[in-house]
């Protein structure tokens, strides 16, 4: 287990009048049951969750304003919250926990779309569930998919979805770990329950048979499909081919989005980790997780460029180029990305018990440390070539981007430097090379966390603290009572989870 990181805005929390006693088994069981029993009675809609809430829940926030009746997918929503409450009902087994984790898991099975995963949310008033291809009805009832046939016959890939006829209406999401936290959370509750509730493991197996679909011959996969992807796509559109630098590439953002393989915001290392643990809970039943978990591995040590800089892009075209995404996403070698992906190697050479994904490990390593900053820090983005470290600043009058080598006027919206991981990937794949499983990382002040936790939490059983939320008319308010935060309550709810662990050794 990883070491837990608590929030800033949590630690702020504590600081406004908290009192922490030692924790203790009966304290950290009480505090877990008071949280969950908050979260599930007063703050779910239909099972599921937003981002921010007033202390006092009269207002809701996520990416925009969700109506009442909206929930959100994208993390730190459903999936996060659901797989916290899971992990609650492991720790102590209250059935309660158990409740709403299955509210949580429902809420998603009844937002999952046709095409096999899910939007950035889900909608459960009429209005606002009309437009999109839902499998299920809010009750569970199945519906038919308005998909013509031919659209489903068509093959998958890039070039189709490009074409947008499905958008808003029945596009899975593999971007910001929509999709894949939602799989995630199903397969873990379905293991839990053995696959005997048939709605939850139904949504499991479409969901997954979606995603391996949708892997290309080379093992990567795009940002989204907008159709089940029946026919997955064909060699001979999209060959395999080996990382390449581009012959040159404009400076400025084209404005024609031709990324075809993704790595960009751990969409690659998203989709490891859900056949990660799909192989984990079906794997001795089903050899296509493991054969999905290759695939991916081929594809990265394909996608790692050439010298003078063997690490990753965000993304690449059809050619196996790197490309542009956003206005402010160059084609560059990316190191956060380049981290993750090397997490992933990892992770995928252990199960597979297969050295040939270890292999791009220690030139990318011994690149990327060269690369570092002053500080042991790392610049998101190195130019292809040349490694200079590329970073963006807002264009004339705020609008726009400019690409620069400055770092003294960096845009606001994005991480452009880094602290390095370099050294605790580098210390993972010495085990992994000797065979042996990483050692996990764990909090030292773990007790005292957790009594800070258990003495923050107010009498309904919120944790609360200071900051904004956007009121009806999108204005940023601070209310008086505080906010409430989905990833303040999942991060805490770990914090306990874990430390009721310790106690059990």
């Amino acid at each position: 287990m990883k070491a837990v990181s608590l929030p800033l805005s949590f630690l702020l929390a504590c600081a406004h009048g908290a009192s922490a006693q030692q924790a203790t088994r009966e304290s950290a069981t009480a505090a877990l049951a008071k949280a969950v029993g908050f979260y599930r009675e007063k703050v779910a809609s239909h099972g599921g969750y937003v981002y921010v809430y007033s202390g006092d829940l009269s207002l809701r926030e996520a990416e925009g304003i969700p109506g009442p009746d909206t929930i959100w997918i994208q993390p730190p929503g459903t999936p996060l919250v659901g797989l916290a409450f899971l992990e609650a009902y492991r720790a102590i087994g209250d059935p309660a926990c158990a409740r709403a984790a299955l509210d949580a898991a429902l809420a998603l099975t009844r937002t999952q779309l046709h095409s096999g995963g899910w939007y950035y949310s889900g909608h459960f008033d009429a209005e606002g569930r009309r437009p999109w291809f839902y499998r299920l009805d809010p009750d569970g009832k199945p519906l038919p998919d308005p998909t013509p046939e031919a659209d489903l016959d068509a093959p998958t890939g890039w070039n189709t979805t490009r074409q947008a006829k499905y958008r808003d209406k029945n596009e899975t999401i593999l971007d910001d770990n929509v999709t894949q936290a939602a799989l995630r959370f199903l397969v873990e509750i379905d293991g839990d329950l053995k696959g005997k509730n048939a709605e939850i493991h139904d949504a499991a197996m479409h969901g997954l048979t979606a995603l391996l679909n949708a892997q290309y011959p080379a093992g990567g996969w795009s940002a989204s499909f907008d159709r089940f992807p029946r026919n997955p796509a064909s060699e001979a559109e999209y060959p395999i081919a080996d990382a390449s630098y581009p012959a040159d590439w404009p400076r400025e953002w084209p404005k024609d989005f031709r990324g075809c393989y993704v790595t960009n915001d751990e969409l690659m290392t998203r989709c490891v980790t859900t056949l990660l643990k799909a192989h984990e809970v079906y794997g001795a039943s089903d050899p296509r997780y493991l054969e999905g978990l290759r695939k991916a591995g081929d594809f990265l040590i394909r996608a790692q460029m050439p010298d003078p800089q063997p690490a990753w892009a965000q993304q690449y075209d059809a050619e196996m180029k790197p490309c542009w995404s956003r206005a402010f996403e160059p084609p560059a070698i990316s190191s956060r990305e380049s981290e993750e992906i090397l997490r992933s190697l990892l992770e995928i050479a252990l199960v597979t018990r297969d050295k040939r994904y270890l292999e791009p490990v220690p030139k990318a390593l011994a690149y990327l440390k060269k690369s570092e900053l002053p500080g042991g820090r790392l610049s998101r983005f190195h130019e292809l070539q040349t490694n200079k470290p590329l970073y963006f600043t807002r264009g004339q009058g705020g609008k726009g981007f400019v690409m620069t080598y400055d770092d003294s006027r960096v845009s606001s919206n994005y991480g452009w430097i880094n602290e390095s991981r370099l050294d605790a990937i580098e210390r993972d794949f010495r085990a992994v090379s000797a065979g042996q499983k990483p050692r996990p990382e764990r909090d030292p002040d773990l007790a005292k966390h957790a009594a800070e936790v258990i003495a923050a939490l107010d009498d309904r059983g919120a944790w609360t603290e200071p900051g904004t939320v956007r009121n009806a008319e999108g204005k940023k308010t601070e209310p008086p009572g505080g906010i409430v935060k989905s990833e303040t309550f999942v991060a805490n709810v770990r914090t306990l989870c874990a430390f009721l662990e310790t106690l059990a050794r």
